[in-house]
């Protein structure tokens, strides 16, 4: 479980810093093509990845072009919806998408069903549901909700995507760096078409903002990964402990250092979400 706690911390790490990215006047899109060239970095120099390695399994091409394009476009619509309806929205809309995950497990990549699994599942979205729930006292910015529910499908189709990687036999780190790389020269045409447009000029604040994103997202990826290689016959456990302990965690970040309200049902929640661990840890 190491890995998946390991996980879940560098993920909330990134939520906090798209949280902060508006109120240090950070543009995102040079932030997130800076993540890339960090986490690009960091998978070739610490895992030795080779990005022709993974090209050489045809059965990755599809899955990386569609990672190349999700991993982006996930991040900016995460800043979004951090700044929008806050921490603790965003994260539940994210691993919300365990519903997305769990069915592509169960239906298309041979997952066994057991009864302690099921009820530690089936707790972990009754938890979800009660930190989801929100008393609204004042008008939500308009518009504001569309973020979250793409969040809630990018990263569904983003768990996919990387399992699918995994069973088609590429290695781990050469299917990592393909997909940083076809991230980071998407963002990058993008920051740069905006810096000749006039609407964002490039900004060592901006890239080094970006250099801390990339090492968390780094993180977060290589032990959400690591997890799934460790529990390879069990992905049905990883994507459900690692959603529930980021809402856990997020939720936690959001009430103390950010001052988002909690009710006694969100409270409620955070309670049945140490309980869903517990119980698919045991399911293990």
């Amino acid at each position: 479980m190491r890995y998946i706690l390991l996980a879940v911390a560098f993920s909330v790490a990134v939520s906090i810093l798209l949280k902060l990215a508006r109120r240090a006047g950070i543009d995102i899109v040079q932030a997130v093509g800076t993540n890339y060239i960090v986490a690009s970095a960091l998978t070739w120099w610490l895992l030795n990845g080779t990005p022709r390695a993974a090209l050489d399994a045809r059965a990755t091409w599809t899955p990386l072009i569609a990672l190349g394009v999700l991993l982006p476009s996930i991040f900016i619509v995460m800043a979004r919806s951090v700044r929008t309806v806050g921490i603790v929205r965003t994260d539940v809309a994210q691993r919300l998408s365990l519903f997305v995950s769990l069915f592509a497990a169960f239906v298309f990549l041979g997952d066994t069903l057991t009864p302690l699994k099921g009820a530690g599942i089936g707790l972990a979205l009754v938890a979800v549901l009660c930190v989801l729930w929100r008393k609204e006292r004042g008008k939500v910015e308009a518009g504001s909700w569309w973020a979250p529910l793409l969040v809630f499908a990018g990263f569904g189709a983003i768990d996919v995507c990387f399992k699918l990687i995994a069973l088609a036999g590429a290695s781990f780190a050469s299917a990592l760096l393909a997909a940083f790389l076809i991230a980071m020269v998407l963002c990058w045409l993008v920051a740069f078409g905006r810096a000749v447009a006039g609407k964002a000029a490039l900004s060592l604040r901006n890239l080094g903002f970006g250099a801390v994103l990339g090492a968390c997202n780094f993180g977060n990826i290589l032990f959400y990964i690591r997890g799934h290689q460790v529990l390879a016959s069990e992905p049905s456990l990883v994507f459900a402990s690692t959603n529930v302990g980021v809402v856990l965690l997020g939720t936690l970040v959001g009430a103390f250092a950010f001052r988002e309200k909690l009710s006694a049902l969100n409270w409620l929640g955070i309670l049945l979400a140490i309980a869903a661990i517990g119980v698919m840890t045991l399911a293990r």
